[in-house]
Parts: structure tokens; sequence; C-alpha cells
């Protein structure tokens, strides 16, 4: 299989295998007009199976939410087919628009205007809380 490096984008490497999709959809990568290669299942030495997604063009990162998703992803940002920064993500401490309280009389499930906003309660379990009515959100 020959995929080309990217030019000027963002290499996500290290990905959960299976969780490339997620991420694709939650960063809308479906509404951009680059090439965007997504590899799924590659071995790795470190984690055994893997998922690498490439985007060739200039995106907005929302690392918070990739952190959420797979704390061990790699970001590599490249400019002009040169590695100018590698970032290593970790859970996030708050969380707005990630996830959804699932309490039907939380206010940010009323209204629709609000945003759904949480705080992260347990770090080994991967627990958040939400901050207006304390229910709990895990996976």
């Amino acid at each position: 299989m020959n995929i080309d490096g990217v030019s000027t984008g963002v290499v996500l490497d290290h990905i959960q295998a299976g969780k490339s999709m997620k991420i694709y959809e939650l960063m809308k990568l479906d509404k951009m007009k680059c090439c965007v290669a997504i590899i799924q299942n590659a071995e790795s030495g470190k984690y055994g199976l893997k998922d690498i997604i490439k985007v060739d063009g200039e995106v907005d990162l929302d690392y918070k939410m990739l952190g959420y998703i797979d704390p061990n992803i790699t970001v590599n940002i490249v400019k002009d087919g040169q590695l100018q920064e590698k970032v290593h993500l970790d859970l996030p401490e708050t969380l707005t628009n990630v996830i959804k309280c699932k309490n039907p009389r939380c206010i940010s499930s009323v209204e629709q205007e609000i945003p759904h906003k949480f705080k992260l309660a347990n770090k080994e379990r991967k627990v958040y809380r939400c901050i207006y009515c304390d229910a709990e959100y895990s996976e």
C-alpha cells in the first residue's frame, strides 16, 4: 500500500485501533477540500494495532476532544514537508460540547444553546461530571 506523505497538514498517530472514524466524524474531515487518509489496524510495536489519520491541508485541531477520545494520540504538525511540532496528548481536565449530558432534567439538555460542559472526576476510570447537574459520564 502506498500513501504519500503530508506536505502541509497534520498526522494523527497512535490512535487506538477502531477509533479513527469517530475522530473523522468529530473533526468533520468529510467537509474538508483536502486529501485525508485513514489507515486502520496498522501494526504497532508499542500498541499492537493502531489507526493513523493523515490530513494534507490546514485543519483546526481540538486537542481536548482528541485527548478525550484517546490520550495516547501523537499529533504531528507538518509544514513544507518537514515535521514542525510533535504534541503528546493527555486526558483533558474540562470538555465542552464533546460529550452530552444524559440527564434529561439537566439545563444543558433542556436549553439547546447551553454548552455541554464536563469536568474530569476520575482520571484512572475516565469519568467526567456535568458542571450543571453533577451527572456522571463514562464510556
